[in-house]
């Protein structure tokens, strides 16, 4: 419990630090998942070619890469921002395209007679997408957008390595302080417990009020 007691508000900074991390990169991956899943299935075909470039690039790219590519790469064409924005974009960006794909995997869930039925009553696409067919999709992929929240959440520990305030990266003063690893180690280890638990929980809320029947 020392290294715990002792060391406190370096812990909670560190926690508050993991938080908002993924809070900011949740919503960006939220909005830019709804976006290139509308784009997936849209019927203009540059659409839809942008949006597989983004997700298949995004997918198979290392995250610690894309964090090189954000940190190293926007402030060469001007774009200079504090340390945490850039993580906030790269996490986001990335968990973006599995937000895509497990909204696409809902969208094909829902009966093609829906959206035939929405555009006979003259509903342009983005209507139909907005109106009929996402929240839909939304209400039966609850729990695989949480699942891939809660990765979010636990890949933020890679922002440490890059200047970050998050969580694991209070082992280093931790280590230099003389404080049993394993003991650093395991408190790290309950923060993370903390954060993925209550997102688990926020979304079995969700799945229980809005989820598809099974």
């Amino acid at each position: 419990m020392d290294v715990l007691t002792e060391n406190f508000s370096l812990y909670a900074k560190g926690f508050l630090g993991t938080v908002e991390l993924t809070v900011y990169a949740s919503l960006l991956a939220l909005v830019l998942g709804f976006l290139m899943a509308s784009f997936r299935v849209a019927p203009v075909g540059s659409f839809r070619v942008f949006g597989t470039v983004w997700v298949t690039v995004l997918r198979n790219t290392p995250l610690t890469l894309l964090f090189f590519a954000v940190l190293l790469g926007l402030p060469r064409f001007g774009i200079v921002l504090p340390f945490q924005l850039f993580a906030v974009l790269a996490l986001g960006c990335y968990t973006s395209a599995f937000i895509c794909e497990v909204l696409r995997s809902g969208i094909n869930t829902v009966p093609k007679g829906q959206g035939e039925a929405a555009r006979s009553l003259g509903m342009s696409f983005g209507q139909t997408l907005g109106a009929v067919v996402l929240p839909q999709a939304f209400r039966s992929v609850i729990p695989p957008i949480g699942s891939t929240l809660i990765a979010l959440a636990k890949n933020s520990a890679i922002a440490g390595a890059f200047s970050v305030t998050e969580l694991l990266g209070t082992y280093k003063t931790l280590n230099e302080l003389g404080y049993s690893i394993v003991w650093t180690f395991f408190w790290i280890a309950v923060g993370y417990l903390i954060i993925t638990l209550s997102i688990s929980a926020l979304f079995n809320v969700l799945e229980k009020r809005y989820g598809v029947a099974r």
